[in-house]
């Protein structure tokens, strides 16, 4: 795995580690590995070598509506991990603000949307 370059790191902001993600979800960390490998959620390895999720994938004790589908788009558009991470992260006047912002105000369709404009 490779680990985050530290723009992208900083764009995020608050991380949570594995277990941090599991104890929000109320699941076991077995349950958290699976949702990384079924691609519903992100990890990455952190400049100290830790995998971390973005706090901001969660909304109390679930994933942000809309995140899985719209994490979908991008990797079927050829964004890696980093990528994805930093198109999210990063802001986008026609939102405004940046997607993950968008989608924690339920406006998934209009991310969707341009992320699929991505592919073209």
């Amino acid at each position: 795995m490779a680990q985050i370059d530290p723009a992208t790191d900083s764009l995020v902001g608050e991380w949570l580690s594995l277990p941090e993600v599991a104890a929000r979800l109320g699941v076991p960390s077995s349950r958290v590995k699976q949702l990384l490998r079924d691609r519903k959620l992100l990890a990455v390895a952190r400049p100290a070598g830790e995998r971390g999720v973005p706090a901001a994938f969660l909304d109390g004790p679930q994933i942000v509506k809309g995140l899985c589908g719209t994490l979908t788009v991008l990797f079927d558009c050829g964004f890696d991990d980093e990528e994805a991470l930093r198109w999210l992260f990063t802001a986008d006047e026609t939102l405004p603000g940046t997607p993950i912002e968008a989608l924690y105000k339920h406006r998934g369709t209009e991310v969707n949307r341009r992320a699929q404009a991505l592919a073209f």
